[in-house]
C-alpha cells in the first residue's frame, strides 16, 4: 500500500534495528508450521516462537519478552480476539498481526488497535506487507518516543468486500464525499463511514490539517506550495489541491515553521 519512497525509508530502519523475535499462535499444525516458515524468511525476523493456541501463546509472553506477535483469530479456548484483549492491558504491549481466514473479524481488530489483518491463504508479498507495518511503528515508537505525537492507528476499510486495514500514516490526503470521507493513499483510494469533520478532530495532532471543507491534508506529505494570483494549492503524493483563502495563511505558517529547523542548519 505505501509507495516506493515510503517503502525504502522502512527497509533502512529494518536494516538499522535488531531482527525481530516474533510469536506465531494458530491452533492448526499445519497452518502453523507455514506461518514460521514464512515469517522465518522474512529479512526483518530474527527468531519465530511458535504457539499452537492462545494458552500456549501466553504462556510464552509471560516467559519471555517478543517483539510481534502473529496469530490466528479463531481458536478453541482463548482466542485471538481474547488474547489481544489480554495484551491490551499488558504495561508494554507488542504489536499484532491477525492471520485468519474469516474476514467478519476486521472490525473487531480495528477496535482492538491491531497493526494489521491478513487474509489466508497468505501471500508472501502481504505478509511482507504486514512485517514491515511492524517494524515501522516499532521503529517509531523507538526514536520517536510520545514527545513525537499519538501512535500510528489503522482504519477499517472495505474493498472488493474484504475488509482491510489502511494505517493512517499511509494516509496522504483525505476528501469529503457528502457525509462520508474519502481516504487516498500512495496507490488506493478508500471511502469511510466517518465524516471529514470528525477526522479532522480526532488526526489534528497526528499531523492532518484542514485545508479545504473538503479537504484534509498530512502535512509531512506536503511536496509544493503554488501560488497564481489569488488561487493556492499544494502538490500531496502528486495530487494538486486547492487551498481556501480561510486556511491559506494558517497552513503557510505550519509549513514555515516546519522548514525552520532545516533553514537554520544550513545557513
Amino acid at each position: 500500500m505505501s509507495g516506493q519512497p515510503h517503502g525504502a525509508e522502512v527497509g533502512e530502519a529494518a536494516a538499522a534495528a535488531p531482527a525481530l523475535r516474533v510469536l506465531a499462535v494458530d491452533d492448526e499444525a499445519p497452518a502453523l508450521d507455514e506461518l514460521v516458515w514464512m515469517l522465518g524468511r522474512h529479512e526483518c525476523v530474527g527468531q519465530v516462537v511458535p504457539a499452537g493456541s492462545g494458552e500456549a501463546a501466553l504462556r510464552v509472553l509471560h516467559e519471555e519478552a517478543v517483539d510481534a506477535i502473529f496469530m490466528d483469530v479463531q481458536m478453541p479456548g482463548l482466542s485471538g480476539l481474547d488474547l489481544a484483549r489480554v495484551l491490551s492491558r499488558f504495561s508494554t504491549q507488542p504489536p499484532v498481526v491477525f492471520v485468519t481466514a474469516h474476514e467478519e473479524h476486521a472490525v473487531d481488530a480495528f477496535e482492538l488497535n491491531v497493526v494489521d489483518y491478513v487474509l489466508k491463504p497468505v501471500r508472501d508479498e502481504r505478509l511482507d506487507q504486514a512485517v514491515r507495518r511492524v517494524v515501522r511503528q516499532i521503529h517509531g515508537r523507538e526514536t520517536a518516543g510520545e514527545a513525537s505525537g499519538p501512535a500510528d492507528e489503522s482504519i477499517v476499510v472495505e474493498l472488493a468486500g474484504v475488509s482491510r486495514l489502511v494505517a493512517r500514516s499511509d494516509v496522504l490526503f483525505v476528501e469529503a464525499q457528502g457525509d462520508y470521507a474519502r481516504l487516498h493513499t500512495a496507490t488506493e483510494s478508500h471511502l469511510v463511514r466517518v465524516p471529514l469533520t470528525t477526522l479532522a478532530d480526532q488526526w489534528r495532532e497526528a499531523g492532518f490539517v484542514r485545508i479545504h471543507r473538503s479537504s484534509l491534508v498530512a502535512l509531512g506529505h506536503i511536496t509544493e506550495w503554488r501560488t497564481e494570483g489569488a488561487r493556492t494549492t499544494v502538490v500531496v503524493g502528486g495530487h494538486e489541491l486547492v487551498v481556501s483563502r480561510r486556511h491559506t495563511r494558517a497552513l503557510r505558517d505550519l509549513l514555515v515553521r516546519r522548514a525552520q529547523p532545516l533553514g537554520r542548519a544550513g545557513s
